[in-house]
């Protein structure tokens, strides 16, 4: 018998996302972002990528700014202010020391309790072989943690150490062992989607269209954790 979800723990207040691409947070865990910065959280978006090879009609330079605008207002949608980009090559993100040391400064800077990415194993929750930048991001961003409160660990940087970070909520696992409730946030969770109308409009997919996935996914992971709406995340305690 599959195992209830157990509710995210509530003991932080500064959360720093760190995803591959725009649009990633949005299809994985706006609802939770949208209940946590609800109730007074505080979090930050880190990009790895601009997500300039995600839209097949529009070429990367073209596409670069649509995608970054889009993200921006996406973020508002639920409470987001603070999204930056590494500019990392869509597509060929790889778990590098460069790539760990860059999101270990943005750890340092934002100084969070709680560090939020996506699924990094091998397969999606749907059983599909995960894409190599989202496994490569969430790798990159454990690590990280790790190094971010190392001083010895890339010594060069400006921001003091940070060992703050308690938990790690990994988004879109195959081994999902938390929940966030995210009842009176999914009207927000589907318009953080739907901001990203020109990447919507590439993958064929109408407005209004998004909803039924989004809240199908949340009413089926709500029957693991007491039958309300919400998301799931892998939790890692650090």
């Amino acid at each position: 018998m599959t195992e209830n979800l157990q509710p995210m723990p509530n003991d932080w207040t500064r959360a720093l996302a760190v995803a591959a691409h725009p649009d990633d947070m949005e299809f994985g865990c706006a609802g939770a972002v949208a209940a946590w910065t609800g109730s007074g959280k505080q979090v930050s978006y880190l990009l790895v990528t601009r997500g300039e090879a995600g839209i097949d009609g529009m070429t990367p330079a073209e596409a670069v700014k649509v995608r970054e605008e889009e993200q921006h207002a996406s973020a508002a949608v639920v409470g987001v202010d603070a999204v930056e980009f590494l500019d990392y090559a869509d597509g060929a993100v790889e778990c590098t020391p460069g790539l760990r040391r860059d999101i270990a400064a943005a750890i340092r800077r934002h100084r969070p309790e709680l560090v939020v990415t996506f699924n990094h194993h091998d397969f999606t929750y749907t059983g599909k072989w995960n894409s190599p930048d989202h496994r490569n991001t969430g790798r990159a961003a454990l690590d990280a943690v790790l190094d971010a409160g190392n001083r010895w660990i890339f010594p060069d940087l400006d921001a003091k150490p940070w060992n703050g970070v308690k938990y790690v909520a990994v988004a879109g696992s195959i081994q999902p062992t938390h929940a966030v409730d995210v009842t009176g946030f999914l009207d927000a969770a589907v318009a953080s989607v739907e901001a990203h109308q020109a990447y919507l409009a590439g993958l064929g997919i109408p407005p209004g269209a998004a909803r039924g996935p989004l809240e199908g996914f949340a009413q089926a992971t709500g029957q693991r954790f007491g039958g309300r709406p919400a998301i799931p995340f892998e939790l890692l305690e650090f």
